[in-house]
Parts: C-alpha cells; sequence; structure tokens
C-alpha cells in the first residue's frame, strides 16, 4: 500500500504544472541543477555558522559560465554605531578561477554541469584552456579540458567562508597548473569599527606550480575571513572545515525528526528547514544567540523570530546548542521584568548589550509567554521550566493589565511594526495571549502551582475567547472569519491565529478566506487583501490552523505547492521572509515555523506536560502512512507513525527508544493524549 500511495503522488507530481520548477530532487544528497535552456539565471542563498554568515549571490550566466558574489558577515566584529545591524558586513567578487595558469595559459569557456545544494554548494563545470599564439598567425593545438568542483560553505565554528576547489585532468595530457599565491585585504576604517580597524583577508592555500597527469586531480582553497587589527589571520585545515559541516548537517541535522510521507518534496524541504533553523546561532559574548539573518539581523534575539517562532521548534530537533541558545534568550528578556509592567522591549541586540524597541509595544510579552511556555514543557526538563516561570508568569500579568474595555490585549502594532495597519488591538496579540494562557495552565500543574493559580489562568483564557468572539469576529468580503483590529474591512493573513489557538467557531470561513484568490498566490498568503506583499510567516502559520481545523487534504495540498516552489523553483532552498521587503531574504526563523507546521500542525503535537502531549494527526487522504521518527521532545527520544487502517480509522504507534511502545486506534480527527514513560 505504502508503494502504491507513492507512486500516486509520483504521478500527480508529473501531470501538476511545474510552474517554474528548475531543480530536482537527489535521494540522499539534497536537490540538484542541471542547466540546459533555462539561463542565464541568478539566485542567492544564506548559510551561517556560530562565528559567520555568508549570503552567495550566484547564477550562471548565457554562456554557462559560473558567477558568484560573497556577502561576508561577521557578528562578532561590531560596528559603528553598535545598534541591530552593526555587523561587520563586505562584498568580494573575486573571481578565484581567473588567478589559475594551465601550461602558461588561462582558462576559459566554463560551461557548469550541474549545481548541487546539500549542506553546501557544490558547482560542478568543464573548462577550456586559452590558446596560445605561436607568433606565425597559427595557434597551438587546444590543451586538453578539465573538471572543476567547488565546494562553498561556511566554517561551524570559526569566523571563515571556505570554497574548496578539486581540478581533475579529464583529457590525455599531462598539464601542468600554477595557483599563485594570492591574498587580498582590507582594513576598514577604525573610526567605523567598536573595536577599530578590522581586516577582511581573502586567500588560496595550497599554492604552487603542480604536474597533473590523466585522471589525476589537484585541490586547493580559497578561504575569506576577517579579523581585529591586533589579531593574525587563520590558517584553517579546509579539509577538516568540510568534514566537520558534513558532520553537523548528517549527525546533528538528518539524523534527528525525521519525516518519512509519501511526498518527497514535502520530507525533503523538512530536512532543508531544519538545516536553516539549526545553523543560524552566533556565539556571541551575551551566550548563544539565534540569528535570523538576512545581512540585518545577527547577536541578537527578538520577542517574535527567537521566542515566539523558532524556540518552541529546538527541543522536537534536540539540538543542544539551539536549545541553548532558546533558553538564553529567555533569560535575556527575563533580565527586563520590572514591578511597574513596563514594556519589554521587542529585541535585545549587540550581543546583549543593547536592547530595540523602537516599535513600541508589538504584543512582544504574549510572544515571550506562548513562546517560552511551549519550550519549557516540549523541553521536558524540570529545572528550566522551574527557571521560565517568573518570566512566564509577568509576562501572562502584563498581558492581564492591557486588557481593554473590550476583554482583548492593546499594543502599540503587531510583528510588522506598522508596516501594515494593526489599530490598537490586534487580533494575532490576543490569540497569542490565549494560547500561553492555555499552555501555562498545563505547565503550571506540572509545577505544582496551587489550584487557585491554574483555575484563575482557566477562567481568564475562557473570557478572552468570548472577547475574542465578540470583538474581532465579523463578516469580511462575504466571509465568516475576523477583522484584524477594530475597523478593519479587509482580509488578511493572519485570521489563521484563532486556528492556531484552537478557537473554531469561525472555522470554516477562516479556512475558506484563506484558501481562496482574495488571499492565496503561487508565493502563499498575500499580506492583506488586494496588496502585492507577502510573508511566508503568515502563510506558515495559516498552514498549522487549516491542518489544526481538521481540513488535512486541503492543508497537504498548500504544503506541498509552497514546499515545491521553495525547494525546487527559482529561489531555493529555504523558506523565505518577505517580499519586495529584503528580496525574499532566508531568514532562519521562517524555517523553524515549516517545522512547526508539521510538527504541530500535520502531527497535531500539543504539549500538555512534561512528558506528556496530546496528539491529533491530520493525514490526508491520499496517504496511506507518515511518520516522524527521531523526535526529541519531552526529555525523550521516539517515534510517531500514523497508518490508515480503513477509511474511519488510523492506528498511531508511539515508539520510544527505551519503554513500551503505545499503541491508539483512532478516528481521523480525534485527539489523543500520550503519557511517555518517566524513567
Amino acid at each position: 500500500m505504502i508503494r502504491r500511495t507513492f507512486f500516486i503522488w509520483l504521478f500527480l507530481l508529473a501531470v501538476a504544472p511545474a510552474w517554474g520548477q528548475r531543480w530536482k530532487i537527489v535521494p540522499d544528497a539534497g536537490i540538484a541543477w542541471k542547466p540546459g535552456n533555462d539561463i542565464p539565471h541568478e539566485d542567492h542563498i544564506e548559510m551561517s555558522g556560530e562565528r559567520m554568515a555568508f549570503v552567495l549571490r550566484w547564477g550562471v550566466d548565457a554562456q554557462g559560465a559560473f558567477r558568484e558574489e560573497r556577502s561576508l558577515v561577521f557578528p562578532l566584529l561590531r560596528t559603528v554605531p553598535n545598534d541591530t545591524h552593526a555587523s561587520l558586513m563586505y562584498r568580494m567578487a573575486t573571481d578565484i578561477p581567473s588567478l589559475l595558469g594551465v601550461n602558461g595559459l588561462s582558462l576559459c569557456r566554463e560551461r557548469v554541469e550541474s549545481v548541487s545544494i546539500d549542506g553546501a554548494m557544490t558547482v560542478r563545470s568543464l573548462w577550456s584552456v586559452g590558446k596560445a599564439n605561436t607568433g606565425s598567425g597559427r595557434n597551438t593545438e587546444p590543451v586538453p579540458a578539465l573538471a572543476m568542483t567547488r565546494r562553498i560553505f561556511p566554517s561551524r565554528t570559526l569566523p571563515l567562508m571556505c570554497e574548496r576547489y578539486v581540478l581533475h585532468n579529464i583529457g590525455t595530457k599531462k598539464l601542468e597548473i600554477a595557483v599563485p599565491e594570492f591574498m587580498q585585504t582590507i582594513a576598514t576604517d577604525p573610526e567605523k569599527g567598536v573595536e577599530g580597524s578590522y581586516r577582511i583577508r581573502a586567500e588560496l592555500l595550497g599554492s604552487g606550480v603542480f604536474a597533473l597527469a590523466p585522471s589525476d586531480s589537484l585541490v586547493f582553497d580559497a578561504v575569506f575571513q576577517a579579523y581585529r587589527e591586533d589579531e593574525k589571520p587563520l590558517r584553517p585545515d579546509i579539509a577538516a572545515e568540510l568534514a566537520a559541516r558534513r558532520d553537523f548537517v548528517r549527525r546533528q541535522i538528518d539524523a534527528k525528526l525525521i519525516l518519512e510521507t509519501p511526498d518527497p518534496i514535502i520530507d525533503t524541504e523538512f530536512r532543508f528547514a531544519k538545516l536553516r533553523a539549526a545553523e543560524s546561532i552566533i556565539r556571541t559574548r551575551g551566550g548563544y544567540m539565534h540569528a535570523p539573518g538576512g545581512e540585518s539581523y545577527y547577536a541578537a534575539i527578538w520577542a517574535n523570530d527567537q521566542a515566539e517562532y523558532v524556540n518552541p521548534f529546538f527541543p522536537f530537533l534536540g539540538y543542544g546548542v539551539g536549545n541553548a541558545s532558546a533558553l538564553n534568550s529567555f533569560r535575556h528578556f527575563a533580565r527586563f521584568m520590572n514591578s511597574d509592567y513596563r514594556p519589554l522591549p521587542s529585541s535585545i541586540i549587540a550581543e546583549g548589550s543593547d536592547i530595540w524597541n523602537g516599535a513600541g509595544d508589538r504584543g512582544d510579552a504574549a510572544m515571550i509567554a506562548c513562546g517560552a511556555a511551549r519550550y519549557a514543557l516540549a523541553r521536558g526538563d524540570r529545572a528550566e521550566a522551574e527557571e521560565l516561570w517568573p518570566l512566564i508568569e509577568w509576562c501572562l500579568e502584563y498581558c492581564r493589565r492591557r486588557l481593554t474595555s473590550t476583554g482583548v490585549v492593546a499594543s502599540d502594532t503587531d510583528e510588522l511594526e506598522g508596516r501594515f495597519p494593526a489599530g490598537d488591538a490586534n487580533l494575532c496579540t490576543s490569540t497569542l495571549y490565549y494560547d500561553a494562557l492555555l499552555t501555562a495552565v498545563h505547565l503550571g500543574r506540572e509545577l505544582g502551582l496551587k489550584t487557585a493559580q491554574t483555575k484563575r489562568y482557566v477562567r481568564e483564557a475562557q473570557a478572552l475567547a468570548t472577547a475574542i468572539e465578540c470583538h474581532f469576529g465579523a463578516d469580511i468580503g462575504g466571509y465568516r472569519t475576523y477583522r484584524y483590529y477594530a475597523g478593519n474591512t479587509t482580509l488578511r493573513s493572519w485570521i489563521c491565529m484563532p486556528l492556531i489557538a484552537g478557537l473554531t467557531e469561525r472555522r470554516a470561513g477562516t479556512v475558506s478566506a484563506l484558501l481562496d484568490p482574495e488571499l492565496l498566490t503561487e508565493d502563499g498568503l498575500l499580506t492583506e487583501q488586494g496588496s502585492t506583499t507577502f510573508w511566508d510567516r503568515s502563510t506558515l502559520y495559516a498552514l498549522r490552523g487549516i491542518y489544526n481545523a481538521g481540513e488535512a487534504d486541503q492543508a497537504t495540498d498548500l504544503l506541498h505547492r509552497y514546499s515545491q516552489r521553495r525547494l525546487l523553483g527559482d529561489h531555493v532552498p529555504y523558506p523565505i521572509e518577505a517580499w519586495p521587503e529584503g528580496s525574499q531574504r532566508h531568514l532562519s526563523a521562517e524555517s523553524g515555523l515549516y517545522c512547526r507546521a508539521v510538527t504541530e500542525g500535520l502531527f497535531g503535537i500539543r504539549p500538555t506536560g512534561l512528558k506528556s502531549f496530546d496528539l491529533t494527526p491530520s493525514m490526508p487522504t491520499a496517504w496511506e502512512c507518515m511518520a516522524l521518527r527521531r523526535i526529541q521532545a519531552f526529555g525523550d527520544d521516539f517515534d510517531i507513525s500514523v497508518r490508515r487502517m480503513s477509511a474511519s480509522r488510523l492506528r498511531i504507534d508511539v515508539t520510544p527508544r527505551k519503554g513500551t511502545p503505545l499503541s491508539f486506534f483512532i478516528r481521523p480527527g480525534t485527539t489523543v493524549r500520550v503519557a511517555l514513560p518517566t524513567r
């Protein structure tokens, strides 16, 4: 049955419109593109390590040659003024192949054979060699061609961008290869650096003149780095750096939280999203800080990107640095709790030494309470939960004190910070507060809070649910859904938020509004009906909401089309921030939201204790089975598999690595409470 379903999906993919599909999935090796009639082509991708990141602007021109520009970011080298965007940044377009000599000639007429992405970008090309003139007007015979492989990746722990070049003699004659001694350095203006002048350095490692016999290969490296004036440049082992990057991808990302469905596009995009969410964590003076990226946002934390979006995901992946960054972010926010209940900062910047609060209160306390409570339960660590409880409790009280006369939460704006109107009280903030109250009830009971306090949270959540319906419930554009704020008359993508929080009064109208042409485009949901702007974060929230509303077929259709666009289209391979703002940057927290559309949407996992969760799988009718393996949440390591026994019956197996397996037989749409064994 599994094979039959798989081939049905392959047939659907074959007959469905490709709408710009350029790439193909390579099993166990990421995605690949073979240029043909679809050039010229340009794209950009961000990759990150603990001490640097880069955005690679790359392309293949009309003649088939590879072009790249490296936008280097060094978050720990701070510039003046030391604000949100004060990472040292520099762009380099140094053309490494043009520096080489082959038999005294230059390389020319490059033809890219393939480009692949799998934790690194790999470019394979064929080259000819320039012809020397004999002086008699005739050219010498052409020198046999070379094959070149570039591998482009960041160091895991050092401030390095690495490019490993492998030259392979594919001809029949010996070649003399000259790799020059090359070093390019730039000293920045000392007045523009927090610690004075910085050095940015490009260098070739492995220079010399080499005889390359037919079928033999030669390896050399290009390294891009930056350092303080009083420091010396690093002399790294690039083979070890590449091995460390591969080990990170295989052991930390691929070996945990593995999605298995009949849809290889969703499975592969989930794998890529895990990597992007986890790789972008900077080791700052203020501890590990998850970085959105995008040549703007590093060495800092935000109430939405980190506290709300990505932190609740990390326990499921079980990546230790990710969990450390989540806990660290909550600790930073907790520094600003105060007895007067003044707003928490929206962002803590400059490695924790300053704050940004330029948009006022965006509903940040609701974001933090919701994210911290979900993280604490999913993490399954009592000591961490007890440490986080005062912050959660403070944020809930802050929101309670901000209730308006109609019972919803007032805020100056929302997470879009005034880009679109949000009124004096918006739907997003109130639903996040509602979700936080529900989660805090479970966490409070785990921590042994007095019953009176948890019962009060239950009453406050019930009152807020009524207020949300009364204040925001409305008919907009013919749909029985929600207005985003008082006076709002157009559909907004964030009407999905009540579905996330389990508010189902207007479920049918809201799902219809989200999936109809007023909001839905090939790139996901428009922020507002009638606009051309989209932000992936609201599309990814909507996917969770549509699954939670019990519309598995419609949600999976959207998830498949969205994944195909992001993974195999013209701009790959991760979820993006927005358009036109930021030119569709690969901000990393959006990848965390993609993963949560699977864990909390498709599988319907909602934490209810340090060792327990509710499970409401939403498997589409075209699938016979799906599984999520090596889940690391709730202090455990376990699998969840769902199999269709009949049209009205599902079998769920929850299998811990240690302990007794659990099995449930349910009707589709039913919720079961799973209690993992306590060791």
